[in-house]
């Protein structure tokens, strides 16, 4: 017979120690929340992350009083961003125009940020981090989600808690457990991730897309390398794989000249990581005792770079609603999850429908081998440059702007 689970008790299980889960974990607990944080790997060291962290991320951090420790970390500042479109260099946002307490990106491996929030929670009493811990599925009782079932390498472990955050991803486990019905809005293309390395004198520190007849890339600066991002028709992958790295290099030369010279560096399809684009969201982010955020209620394109920071807004909505609703009172606490989605669901609306248009008119037409020309929109952001302060907007802080304003029950 198999042994009975360890089990634990706790205000709220957060599933998935990504951006989203990472920081409802960390607000709530800073809000005095018993919070048990599940991550099912030993670190957070995996490649091709999201790693563009928006103004509206660094000002939640300066909300909390740890923009300074977190601008020590590596980075590269970027206050502009531009695009190759056909034979046309489109300057398209200005971001040093923002009123937030950091106007510009700061590009950073995503492993290190979520390194710094761990760090950050840690000092709360009522932050548990559990790594190697691998939610399995759902306790239910009386018809409510009541918890989560998890293997460690110790044993098997149920989480009792009062509410359970899947932050699990585009692929969540907890929502399918839950039954929660996905609209998939569709994206023309996939992107294969890629390393290669960066000259220090000559290469450009900002990011770069760059959009031609039937081919797409882009290069984002890290420290010794870029990421690269070479975007391929939807399913491709296979054909691109059965016609070898020697014609993939030629590919990525042709869509990238300033990278023929060190494409030999892909020396095999292992170099070479597939990121399969999904754009969809939850029709209900919640419900008894459970809620979704970030990717596990909406995944979005990578058109600009928008997905960790949205996923951190809707945390930072998520503490703000919740922090003071762990009463005894079940009924009250699922209104309050459901308030997360009356908050979220707009703006996260408006991005995708955003990003779709751009998938659409862009992208779409990219990967058909039409000859391309700069949309007449960004033609006036090259005649007038206030206007790129339009989409440094967008981009930079979404469609709302969410304020840390949970309280620091442990300051004083």
């Amino acid at each position: 017979m198999p042994a009975d689970p360890a089990v634990v008790d706790t205000d709220c299980c957060v599933v998935g120690g990504g951006p989203a889960g990472m920081m409802v974990g960390l607000l709530l607990a800073r809000a005095g929340v018993k919070v048990v944080i599940l991550e099912k790997h030993g670190d957070f060291l995996r490649d091709f992350r999201g790693d563009t962290v928006h103004p509206s991320t660094l000002q939640a951090m300066a909300d909390l009083g740890l923009l300074t420790d977190f601008l020590k970390l590596p980075h590269t500042k970027v206050s502009a961003l531009s695009a190759q479109i056909g034979d046309e260099t489109i300057h398209l946002a200005d971001f040093r125009g923002l009123k937030t307490a950091a106007p510009f990106i700061a590009l950073m491996p995503q492993w290190d940020f979520l390194d710094f929030l761990a760090d950050a929670g840690r000092r709360y009493p009522t932050f548990d981090l559990r790594m190697n811990a691998r939610a399995e599925g759902l306790v239910e009782r009386g018809g409510r989600v009541a918890g989560v079932r998890v293997e460690t390498p110790e044993g098997p472990l149920e989480i009792r808690s009062r509410l359970v955050i899947a932050a699990d991803g585009r692929r969540s486990l907890l929502r399918d457990a839950a039954g929660l019905a996905v609209e998939d809005l569709g994206a023309p293309m996939d992107v294969l991730w890629m390393r290669l390395s960066r000259k220090p004198t000559d290469d450009p520190e900002a990011p770069l897309g760059r959009a031609s007849a039937g081919r797409m890339f882009v290069t984002i600066p890290r420290e010794g390398y870029y990421q690269c991002g070479y975007v391929a028709a939807k399913g491709s992958f296979d054909a691109l794989k059965a016609a070898g790295i020697e014609a993939f290099r030629r590919q990525v030369a042709q869509a990238a000249p300033a990278m023929a010279d060190r494409v030999d560096e892909l020396e095999s399809f292992d170099d070479v990581h597939l990121l399969t684009v999904t754009v969809d969201r939850l029709t209900r982010w919640s419900t008894p005792g459970l809620l979704c955020i970030g990717d596990a209620a909406h995944a979005m394109s990578p058109v600009g770079g928008v997905g960790i920071n949205l996923a951190i807004q809707d945390a930072v909505a998520a503490a703000n609603i919740l922090h003071d609703a762990f009463g005894p009172d079940d009924a009250a606490l699922d209104a309050r999850a459901l308030a997360v989605q009356r908050r979220r669901l707009p703006p996260t609306r408006a991005m995708q429908a955003l990003q779709l248009v751009i998938q659409n008119r862009l992208v779409g037409a990219a990967l058909s081998g039409r000859a391309l020309k700069a949309p007449v929109a960004m033609r006036l952001f090259e005649r007038f440059p206030r206007l790129r302060r339009i989409p440094a907007r967008v981009l930079g802080l979404g469609f709302r702007l969410e304020r840390v304003k949970s309280p620091d029950a442990f300051s004083g």
